[in-house]
């Protein structure tokens, strides 16, 4: 599994040490605030052995992040398939901070090193990111790091209930 580099994040394999902090991240509802329910510890765990067998199986995924100066993990950041059941295809970028980590600029960097992976490593032609309508500091980082967003686009996410976290914008940012 690659590892990217970035001036201040490590982007890395997962290790058993990342599996109480990300459980305490998933148990957070400020973090989940626009994902969905809370996941139990059970959950947490098996979600990070779906992200070590996808990233086994096609050589991406979704890396574990820690600050280079004091190897303190802080989330996830990276690329994946976008789901089968939504009204697009293709690869998408994502990222998931502990709320400690909010506000230092990580998600960005993490995120153009993910792009600059997709586009130079894997030779995307072009990378997605979706949200919820209503999450606007990770729309923030998508402007940021150079993606748009036609609203022509938007869409009802059909994995997620009723509710606010349906209403679904899609950026994008070509190679």
């Amino acid at each position: 599994m690659a590892e990217l580099r970035t001036d201040r994040l490590l982007l890395r394999p997962w290790r058993d040490s990342d599996l109480e902090p990300w459980a305490a991240m998933n148990a957070d509802p400020e973090v989940r605030e626009h994902l969905g329910d809370l996941l139990t510890r059970e959950q947490s765990d098996a979600s990070v052995a779906r992200f070590q067998a996808e990233f086994g199986e096609r050589g991406y995924g979704w890396w574990a992040v820690e600050v280079l100066a004091t190897g303190e993990f802080i989330g996830f950041a990276g690329l994946d398939q976008v789901d089968d059941d939504m009204p697009f295809t293709g690869v998408e970028i994502g990222w998931r901070l502990a709320r400690a980590a909010w506000g230092h600029g990580y998600a960005t960097e993490a995120a153009l090193a993910g792009l600059a992976f997709g586009f130079e490593t894997l030779e995307l032609p072009e990378i997605l990111a979706v949200t919820t309508a209503t999450n606007l500091r990770s729309q923030a980082v998508m402007r940021r790091i150079g993606m748009t967003r036609d609203s022509a686009d938007d869409f009802d996410d059909p994995t997620a209930p009723e509710g606010p976290l349906r209403q679904s914008v899609l950026y994008r940012i070509r190679r």
